[in-house]
């Protein structure tokens, strides 16, 4: 009795773990499948067309409809529509006989009630619902959570959504209350509780509930990276500023990236290097380009027309024979990690992609004709 109850506990786990584990989809030989962190065949490549999985559901097809799998490559939801958006919050839109509508992740329809005029995929949770000009939300429910009365907006980042009315911008949390109140020419989201916004031809951060102009700036970029630090631009030069608005580092670089285990790539007179927190030059100007260090230690740089990658140090550790943000199936999105995630880097050589370790080796050397992140 004790062995049989162990090995359906060991099942249940090892279930677990198919539907936790991250899976990468690739193409090989014009059909798509999903690998695993190891290199390994999660779900073979016997699709004619697949997506990236979301919430431990992806879209697949092996003709002209689509339907949805899970981790272990079972159909959860059979290949019955035209066309399909991801799942969110355990919702998708779908588009079946010129028809856009809601299902769940049982395929049934779901929030037919929902009076919009067009209908818009989740994102975080909510949904925005769009009547004659007007634009409000509303969350999994069907519930409209935000009236329709703004004349633009987006979905929500960490909790709050910029709207616009009256041509102004401001922000709104969940439940439709001003959080920011639409004064200003242009804001950012909220990225690690700051805020940047444009307001009187003048640039500045909003703290406290207040704006505080930074004197000078041309352009403030987010602190999406970075909650301490992020970079601005003053007399055509960028540097970067702290969360209260002040110069930490002077605007002296022609290009510059966000900070990443201390250091940041910046840019003078055409070439790349890297500075510490305090402004000091670390890695020498030598690079044709350079993008942001991982967590593992290791930034992709550009010697000359293909990318390698340095240690902190400055170190080449694995070659230069790489791209690294061409390709793909998808397009990259705002700050999407071009080097390595978790110990592993997406990376291009001639018309094939392939993951690499931090030692440079190709993950089971192999490679493929598309390639994805994990997720």
């Amino acid at each position: 009795m004790y062995t049989k109850y162990f090995l359906i506990f060991i099942l249940f786990i090892h279930s677990l773990e198919v539907s936790a584990q991250k899976l990468a989809l690739a193409n090989t030989d014009g059909k798509f499948g999903y690998i695993t962190t190891t290199g390994d065949w999660q779900i073979p490549a016997t699709f004619k067309s697949a997506k990236n999985f979301s919430q431990d559901l992806a879209a697949a097809t092996n003709d002209k409809l689509w339907g949805f799998i899970n981790r272990k490559g079972e159909w959860v939801i059979k290949p019955q529509y035209d066309k399909v958006k991801a799942f969110d919050s355990g919702i998708a839109a779908v588009l079946k006989n010129k028809e856009w509508f809601y299902i769940d992740t049982k395929g049934e329809k779901a929030l037919t009630d929902i009076n919009t005029d067009k209908i818009y995929d989740f994102k975080n949770g909510y949904a925005i619902i769009r009547n004659e000009d007007k634009i409000g939300f509303i969350n999994t429910k069907g519930e409209v959570v935000v009236a329709p009365k703004f004349s633009k907006a987006f979905n929500f980042v960490n909790g709050y959504a910029k709207v616009k009315e009256n041509e102004k911008w401001g922000l709104i949390d969940t439940s439709g209350n001003y959080f920011v109140k639409t004064i200003f020419d242009k804001i950012s989201n909220v990225y690690n509780n700051h805020i940047i916004a444009f307001k009187d031809e003048s640039y500045g951060l909003i703290i406290n509930g207040e704006f505080k102009e930074v004197a000078g700036a041309q352009k403030i970029w987010d602190f999406s990276i970075n909650k301490d630090i992020t970079y601005a631009k003053k007399d055509d030069k960028i540097g970067y500023i702290n969360a209260s608005g002040d110069w930490v580092i002077e605007p002296t670089f022609d290009k510059v990236r966000a900070f990443k285990n201390g250091l940041a790539p910046v840019n003078k007179d055409g070439k790349w290097g890297y500075i510490n927190t305090s402004g000091k030059t670390i890695i020498p100007f030598t690079f044709k380009d350079a993008e942001i260090f991982s967590t593992d230690g290791l930034a992709p740089v550009k010697l000359k027309k293909l990318w390698g990658f340095i240690d902190t140090k400055g170190a080449l550790v694995i070659k230069d024979g790489y791209e690294i943000t061409a390709g793909g199936f998808s397009i990259f999105k705002k700050n999407a990690q071009k080097g390595f995630v978790n110990g592993l880097a997406r990376v291009k050589h001639k018309k094939s992609w392939c993951f690499l370790n931090t030692k440079g080796e190709i993950l089971k050397n192999t490679w493929f004709e598309n390639l994805e992140l994990f997720r």
